[in-house]
């Protein structure tokens, strides 16, 4: 995080002004940043892998009269390390309950993007207390944790030493934006100083690539599946929200969770691909807050 200097390099930790100011919560076994911003009903946002709060910038400034809580998760694109964590898949689900804890809410909108979005279902296949309703954007899901076109990746990327190797053209943001990197996951490039804090962290730290390679270690669709099985019983509001043109999530995904979660809305997100919160910010907010309005007070069926 720090340069040769000591100073601080900005491009690893930028966060939006719009995600509020950082609290720094100490959790079990290490430190995980959320960004808080507003009051009422309490909306929380889960990341996936090679992002992070970033991601929701577009989303939280148009959520007026929630309390809405941006995780940075240790999911490579973070900057409080957590080497006493085992960061696992389930494990990385338990830390969502934790920070909510720890943050003291209670009856929150709960909404999973990517890698996120497995976690969500993990975390909310047991049904924790503070849970009160479910969104998942396109997201792992079933058989796809992780997702086809990177299943053949994730084996190379555990050995030690070859993410800074295979990756290195994450450097080049002309790179980033082919549809081998992150232009797979949308139509049109990130904002530069979003896409720098995506990208760098785990080029440049290698307590951060540490963080990373645990949790490529430790997932797999019998964790997804196994949530989906325990969602066949969820007994609180669900909405599907899935962008219309992903290239990484099958259509057939979302309309397979819309029916195996009891009552579950599906909505289509058109003219957007993995990372909604990015090409249509408006849309998802839309869709998310007139969900938590009118699930407000549904309580358990």
């Amino acid at each position: 995080m720090s340069t040769r200097d000591g100073a601080v390099d900005h491009r690893l930790v930028w966060r939006s002004e719009a995600l509020g100011p950082a609290q720094a919560l100490d959790l079990e076994g290490g430190r995980l940043r959320a960004h808080v911003v507003g009051d009422g009903p309490a909306i929380v946002f889960v990341h996936g892998a090679l992002v992070n709060a970033n991601l929701w910038r577009k989303v939280v400034p148009r959520l007026d009269g929630f309390t809405r809580v941006a995780l940075d998760m240790p999911l490579g694109s973070h900057v409080e390390p957590m080497p006493d964590r085992d960061l696992s898949a389930p494990d990385a689900a338990r830390l969502i309950g934790e920070a909510v804890e720890a943050l003291g809410l209670s009856d929150v909108t709960l909404v999973g993007n990517d890698t996120g979005g497995a976690l969500c279902q993990i975390a909310a296949a047991e049904r924790p207390d503070w849970l009160g309703r479910l969104v998942l954007t396109s997201c792992d899901a079933f058989e796809h944790f992780p997702p086809g076109p990177l299943r053949f990746l994730i084996p190379v990327l555990r050995l030690p030493g070859v993410i800074p190797v295979a990756l290195a053209g994450m450097r080049s943001r002309r790179l980033r934006q082919l549809p081998i990197a992150y232009g797979l996951g949308v139509n049109e490039p990130i904002d530069r100083e979003a896409e720098d804090s995506y990208a760098l962290p785990m080029l440049m730290r290698r307590e951060i690539r540490a963080d990373m390679r645990r949790l490529l270690y430790d997932t797999g669709p019998r964790y997804t599946l196994a949530a989906a099985e325990r969602l066949r019983d969820f007994d609180r509001p669900a909405l599907i929200a899935w962008s219309a043109d992903d290239r990484f999530f099958p259509r057939e995904d979302a309309e397979r969770l819309a029916t195996t979660i009891p009552g579950a809305r599906l909505e289509w997100i058109e003219d957007s691909r993995t990372f909604s919160p990015e090409d249509q910010p408006e849309r998802l907010a839309e869709l998310i807050g007139g969900f938590a309005r009118d699930t407000a007070g549904a309580g358990r069926v």
